[in-house]
């Protein structure tokens, strides 16, 4: 069973640019519904990205917090296009800029679209107890807040929240 262990951040301030050594533009939508998965009556989200020429379809449980089970599978390019335009409404847009930290790669998403303003740092873990440098400019941790995850914000951007969700 494949798992993933990863702990989401928002971001604070611009410090990390100067240490992003890649980004990649990606384009992705869910082809299951937020609410049915909110409501219990789906167990995971089926997503499908594009991202330059590749893309993949991912499934993960519905478990929130950091370890969930993942699923990823490289699809050709043409079949994701296809899958983009039978998704649910909403999609998200955003460009994930790599950056090394001590022996850690954190992946800081820059929503664009609707989820315009949001930044988020994403670092994948071995195990959930594993230590890690937090650089300066990660706020807080927002890996047990729904309403971060991709899913939730293709439902319902970023552009709709509130001021006070958008503050914490």
């Amino acid at each position: 069973m494949a798992i993933e262990i990863e702990r989401k951040f928002r971001v604070i301030g611009d410090a990390w640019r100067a240490l992003a050594h890649d980004r990649l533009r990606i384009a992705q939508a869910y082809l299951n519904d937020s609410v049915a998965l909110s409501a219990g009556r789906e167990h995971c989200s089926v997503r499908v990205r594009i991202s330059g020429e590749s893309a993949n379809i991912n499934i993960k449980s519905r478990e929130a917090g950091a370890r969930r089970q993942e699923f990823e599978y490289p699809i050709p390019l043409a079949d994701a296009e296809s899958l983009m335009r039978l998704a649910c409404e909403g999609r998200i847009e955003k460009v994930r800029h790599l950056v090394q930290v001590g022996a850690h790669l954190w992946e800081i998403d820059e929503f664009a679209g609707d989820n315009a303003g949001l930044v988020v740092a994403e670092i994948e873990l071995q195990d959930e107890n594993e230590s890690f440098e937090l650089p300066d400019w990660l706020g807080a941790e927002v890996t047990h807040s729904l309403r971060y995850y991709n899913m939730a914000l293709a439902s319902r951007p970023f552009i709709h929240w509130t001021a006070e969700e958008k503050s914490c």
